[in-house]
């Protein structure tokens, strides 16, 4: 095993969004070596920067990870991809690039379990701080950020005529999702530059790869920490079939995700123990939380045939349409190519009773089986509703201790009562949504969960089971917390629970997950930690 050039003053193990930008601010003092090793590849295929291209990056191994969970009982026995990418900048180059916070009410809920720093007007600043949002300097937003949103580059007549549905429904119209109440229906707002999209790799990584005290390692599978007792010297880790072992001077922060940090960890005997023994592994640091608490937002894909209003099903199957939106595109910067995979939202509720919206809606004008699919044939919409706020708890551990090994991912979807019933009322808004008289003239046909499955509670739930699907929001498997809490894996500075020099910074970190897409609420995550990091590094 080689010794790379000697020591570090940081390793950073994952250069997704966290990554890039632990990376960028880390080093931004020319004193101090930073090594950020990312097993995927470089971000140097035309569909990572396209926004369309997620219909070529998602379910393709050069750009995804191909990792599929387990048989899911609530999803009557399915299982399903769980797309991660497998490139630098991570999933921000193949994700929805929709900008998105979720509610104060989620980091209030953080700060009402004692992890002090981490309510809404504590990490409102952070927000701001990070992006560089078109509608400029304001209460709710900033500029200057590596963290690039703009509005979508187009409309669609048939989105439009869904918002106008909406507000027959009593949604009310919104321009912003973002400022700390997310009710409404509107269009996203988009992590895109001119037509381009904006991950973090370009936004944090790219600006500053000329530093000299930063080295950026792609390909490089980490395989377990470098621990001396309860402290964490450095790891080792290969790239093709050479071995490496490095040494940081002051911390390793794991940046992973939800799914690469707890296998880092389970394989350097930190974790479960039974789950440790399991796969031959020795316990150095019993942590019964790592890999457990695993979230996701169930989306139902509902598909309803339209007539009489253009929808990208159509397109897609002309050579004539291909042309003219290549033509867009390359002109403008504009068209079908700047598509994000959902362009209308609607926040709204179940149900009464709920005190904040706890449904989201991502409304697009097309339909397909599935991400990597070619789109139907016939004209349609998709309008997928998920639960905001599940309550269904899931795991992600080890198959065995071979680092290239695929892990077992459980999400234990509509597991619970409350889901169910969720996920029968969102069905429930999806049919009274599409029978406003705003779609009327367009004769909307329920395709899928279909007219045949009926309005009761089991006969929706087991539709929601059929249609269901990940919208790629895995959180909380290194769950933050205090330490008194048998349950935490790192406390409120994001410290690993008993073990020195060793924190994680990523989307695994979130006691609850947010309402709403996950990757904005990840960067404010990473910048907050880089922030800790230093601040702790100085005392």
């Amino acid at each position: 095993m080689e010794t790379l050039d000697g020591d570090y003053d940081y390793i950073v193990a994952g250069g997704g969004t966290a990554g890039c930008i632990l990376a960028n601010k880390l080093s931004e003092d020319p004193g101090t070596r930073v090594l950020l090793l990312e097993a995927g590849g470089r971000d140097n295929w035309i569909w990572f920067h396209i926004p369309v291209g997620y219909l070529f990056t998602i379910g393709n191994p050069r750009s995804d990870w191909m990792f599929k969970t387990e048989s899911e009982p609530g999803l009557n026995g399915r299982a399903l991809a769980y797309p991660r990418g497998k490139v630098i900048g991570g999933s921000s180059a193949i994700n929805a690039m929709i900008a998105m916070r979720g509610q104060a009410e989620d980091y209030d809920g953080w700060r009402a379990e004692g992890l002090t720093g981490w309510a809404w007007d504590d990490v409102l600043p952070l927000f701001k701080a990070l992006e560089d949002h078109f509608l400029g300097e304001s209460e709710h937003h900033g500029v200057g950020g590596g963290w690039r949103v703009e509005p979508p580059r187009l409309s669609w007549k048939v989105l439009d005529l869904v918002g106008e549905a909406a507000t027959q429904m009593g949604v009310a119209r919104t321009g912003d999702f973002n400022t700390g109440r997310n009710e409404g229906v509107g269009y996203f707002h988009v992590n895109q530059k001119r037509g381009r999209r904006w991950s973090a790799a370009r936004g944090y990584l790219e600006p500053i790869r000329s530093r000299s005290n930063l080295r950026v390692v792609t390909g490089a599978t980490v395989d377990r920490l470098a621990l001396d007792g309860k402290v964490a010297r450095g790891l080792s880790y290969r790239v093709g079939d050479r071995q490496y072992r490095v040494e940081a001077r002051r911390e390793v922060v794991l940046a992973a995700g939800s799914i690469g940090s707890v296998q880092i960890l389970q394989r350097s005997g930190i974790g479960p123990a039974d789950w440790l023994s399991d796969c031959g592994i020795d316990v150095v640091h019993r942590l019964e939380g790592v890999g457990r608490n695993l979230q996701d937002h169930l989306q139902q894909r509902a598909i309803y045939r339209v007539s009489g209003v253009q929808t990208l099903n159509e397109a897609y199957h002309s050579l004539l349409g291909k042309a003219k939106m290549g033509l867009q595109y390359a002109l403008f910067r504009r068209g079908p190519l700047t598509m994000a995979p959902s362009q209308l939202g609607i926040f709204t509720f179940s149900s009464p009773g709920h005190a904040r919206p706890n449904i989201e809606f991502h409304v697009q004008p097309l339909s397909l089986d599935k991400f990597g699919d070619p789109l139907h044939r016939f004209p349609a919409i998709t309008a997928s509703a998920c639960n905001l706020r599940p309550t269904s708890r899931g795991i992600v551990k080890l198959r065995d201790r071979h680092p290239d090994s695929a892990p077992i991912i459980a999400p234990r979807y509509l597991s619970t009562e409350a889901d169910r019933k969720v996920a029968a009322d969102a069905i429930r808004v999806t049919r009274r949504l599409m029978s406003q008289p705003a779609l009327a003239p367009f004769k909307p046909e329920e395709h899928l969960p279909g007219p045949a499955v009926g309005d009761d509670d089991e006969a929706l739930a087991k539709a929601a089971g059929d249609i269901g699907t990940t919208i790629f929001h895995p959180v909380g498997t290194a769950r933050m917390g205090t330490p008194s809490d048998p349950s935490s894996v790192v406390d409120e500075r994001l410290r690993v629970i008993g073990l020195g020099q060793l924190r994680v910074i990523d989307a695994s970190i979130m006691p609850t997950i947010t309402s709403g897409n996950t990757n904005t609420p990840t960067a404010m995550i990473a910048t907050k930690g880089a922030k800790m990091v230093l601040e702790d590094n100085r005392a």
